[in-house]
Parts: structure tokens; sequence; C-alpha cells
């Protein structure tokens, strides 16, 4: 009974620990992406480092989901709650305020 126990015990700091992960991962690409997006007005190249940023956090952040997945779908979805949380708490508290509607 009690090698049950632990092995609950040790999945969900397993989920816990990639939630977190995910948070991580959410926060480098999001803020990542505000600080590619405001640099581009200043860039003589703006597509070139629209592209190479993008290029660089997709290639780490899906290399680390690889990682942090294990073979273990659980651990996968428990980042991807974790990377679209700080997606919405970032849009939240960076979100641009007073713009235009594009109509």
């Amino acid at each position: 009974m009690m090698m049950h126990s632990n092995l609950n015990l040790t999945f969900v700091f397993a989920l816990t620990a990639s939630f977190a992960l995910g948070l991580v991962l959410g926060a480098f690409y999001f803020l990542g992406l505000w600080r590619t997006v405001k640099k581009m007005a200043a860039s003589e190249h703006p597509v070139r480092l629209m592209v190479g940023s993008f290029a660089v956090r997709m290639i780490i952040v899906l290399t680390a989901f690889y990682f942090i997945m294990g073979g273990q779908w659980e651990r996968l979805t428990a980042a991807l709650i974790g990377f679209v949380a700080m997606k919405m708490l970032l849009t939240r508290r960076l979100g641009v305020k007073g713009t235009a509607e594009i109509t």
C-alpha cells in the first residue's frame, strides 16, 4: 500500500514540475515575442528579426517540451497548460491599452 502512495506522489510532483516548467517556457516565449515586436520598428531588417526570433524561440520551446514530456502525455499536457496560463497572464499584464480596433 505504501508503494502505491509513493507512486502517486511522484506522479503529482512530475505534473507540478511540468506545469511550472510550462510557465517558464511561456514566459520565455511570449516575453521574447514582446521584445521582438518592440524592436521591429527600429530594425533595419524587421523580417529577418521576426523570422530569426521565431525560429530560436520555437526550437528552444519545442525541444524543452520534448524533454519535459519524457514519453508521457500527462506531463506534456501539464506543461502546455502552464504555457497557455503564462500567455493569458502576460496578455493581461502587458496587453496594449487604448489601441484602436481595425475595422
